[in-house]
């Protein structure tokens, strides 16, 4: 393309064609009822024209820093365009962050402003005191004694500030955590977002019509441009919901077409469809010889008459819910990325043959395969328009991770078949070396071993057994399902969980299994994990 659009634009240009149509669609549950807080393409762009106004008057110019800390909501989305309909750059953070962490990235990014939740505001007020460039923290949405955006917003208000923005200007700062927890800003321009934009769109085809729900908090990259920049871009309607236990029924409500998610939320739901088919001879029978049919009842009863597809992304989804829930004839595109690469760059087709696959690359994204070993697997390398101008100050970790013909190092390791799709084999720093050369991928394994009813969470990882290295794992039990077996001593646990793994790693090549009791570690705490619902393995595994 010669000229990418800016952020701005592709809202500006779906407010101008679609104005009337709803742009967003926010659930909200009091006790058992449903509500919907709704706003127009036009409302929208109104909306963000009058805060970018009073944003200006406090001295927010073209290139300041503003963050916006808090879970998805109207306000969120407001606060956020109105940003960048300045020039300004939005620092989105993750809404768990612990006060000492947002200070510590606010100062690093010099914001001048911060939108918190409501929960946030009274704890983050302080930081005006401490972060030397914070002049006011505002809450996104109305409370009592806060300052709030809704308060800040005319009825009648002066025209926005005419900026005008280049497609190679910063748009973005998205903080991400490294392997020993310390953050690295992401910087992202306008090029990157919109020419991802394109791409998904282009792959997955949303259209006006579509109603997208999703469970990926907007402060994380994926859920930004694949769930609330993307869509808002097509005309399609966007709801927000982080209530996994009514999932289903704000779906439903939302008459969902397009349900985005991550892999916890897939391996959970065919788990439940496996149990359940597993109870029922006839659904038993249906999933056997027929099971499109069992499919349509399926979504009838569950989703939507409309709806398309599931999209995944964030994490590796297990081959066998890919293909399971195709075989049903409910489709599942799986999605391949990083914050650095404005996320996506590869797409499966929603019913694609080949198991296991992310798909091919996203148009104008590049994909090759460095040093691949006998089996073709080596460190996947990205390029194209979508991938980072670099790390916010830190340009040695750049160097370390952008090559100067401009690949990209992903850190993953993948191989491409002959007609560019691409599998994936786990992250490098995560790969177990055994003695004899082979490669274990603890993700492999870990999915395998997750299937055993006493297992609730696992990490599997290198430990050494007399210098030799070995195969191993900690174990967060699942207590409810061994109190019913009358289990209740760790050790006891422990002895029944083996039993269990030496069952389940018949699945496995001989090479990849735990060969002991003694390799495996019961923990006392669910593992802490990230947004994306990964475990944080460097809080529990020495490299």
């Amino acid at each position: 393309m010669d000229k990418w659009p800016t952020i701005p634009e592709l809202v500006a240009k779906s407010a101008r064609r679609y104005g009337r149509h709803v742009a967003l669609r926010m659930p909200q549950l009091k006790g058992r009822r449903f509500s919907f807080r709704e706003l127009s393409y036009r409302e929208l762009w109104e909306l963000t024209g009058k805060l970018a106004v009073w944003l200006s008057a406090q001295g927010v110019e073209k290139g300041d820093r503003v963050a916006i800390i808090a879970k998805p909501s109207v306000g969120w989305a407001v606060a956020f365009f109105a940003i960048q309909r300045l020039g300004a750059v939005a620092v989105p953070l993750d809404a768990g962050l612990r006060p000492g962490e947002v200070g510590r990235i606010l100062n690093e990014a010099e914001a001048n402003l911060l939108f918190a939740s409501p929960s946030r505001y009274e704890e983050l007020l302080p930081l005006t005191d401490q972060v030397p460039s914070l002049k006011e923290v505002v809450s996104v949405e109305a409370m009592p004694g806060a300052l709030s955006l809704w308060d800040l917003i005319p009825e009648e208000g002066k025209a926005p500030p005419d900026v005008r923005l280049d497609p190679e200007d910063l748009a973005l700062l998205m903080y991400t955590s490294g392997t020993t927890g310390d953050a690295k800003g992401v910087m992202l321009c306008h090029r990157n977002i919109a020419s991802n934009v394109e791409g998904i769109l282009e792959a997955i085809n949303v259209t006006p019509e579509d109603k997208l729900v999703t469970i990926v908090p907007w402060y994380h990259i994926y859920g930004l441009t694949a769930t609330l920049i993307a869509p808002l871009a097509a005309g399609a309607t966007v709801s927000y919901t982080d209530d996994y236990r009514n999932l289903i029924e704000v779906a439903r409500r939302c008459h969902v077409t397009i349900l985005v998610g991550v892999p916890k939320l897939y391996h959970a739901l065919w788990r439940r469809m496996r149990e359940n088919f597993e109870s029922d001879p006839i659904r038993k029978l249906l999933f056997r010889f027929a099971p499109r049919l069992l499919g349509k009842l399926i979504k009838k009863k569950l989703l939507t008459p409309n709806f398309r597809f599931f999209v995944s992304g964030g994490a590796p989804l297990a081959a066998e819910v890919g293909a399971s829930l195709r075989r049903l004839g409910l489709g599942m595109i799986e999605g391949y990325g990083l914050t650095e690469t404005s996320p996506v760059l590869t797409f499966s087709e929603p019913f694609t043959k080949r198991i296991g696959t992310v798909g091919r690359p996203l148009r104008g994204v590049e994909i090759r395969i460095e040093n691949p070993d006998a089996d073709g697997y080596g460190e996947v390398l990205a390029r194209g328009p979508n991938v980072m101008l670099g790390y916010y100050r830190n340009p040695e970790r750049t160097a370390e991770v952008l090559t100067e013909d401009g690949w990209f190092r992903t850190g993953d390791l993948g191989r491409l078949d002959s007609h560019g799709y691409l599998f994936l084999a786990g992250r490098k720093k995560n790969v177990i070396v055994l003695e004899s050369g082979k490669n274990v991928y603890p993700e492999e394994v870990e999915w395998e071993l997750s299937q055993i009813p006493e297992v609730e969470e696992i990490l599997v990882y290198e430990a050494k057994k007399g210098g030799t290295p070995v195969v191993a794992a900690m174990i967060y039990p699942n207590w409810d399902e061994l109190k019913k077996q009358e289990i209740e001593d760790k050790e006891a646990a422990r002895d029944l969980i083996w039993e269990r793994i030496k069952e389940a790693q018949k699945n496995l090549a001989v090479f990849k299994r735990i060969k002991s009791k003694e390799e495996i570690t019961l923990v006392d705490q669910p593992f802490e994990k990230s947004t994306k619902q990964e475990i944080k393995r460097h809080l529990y595994v020495d490299r």
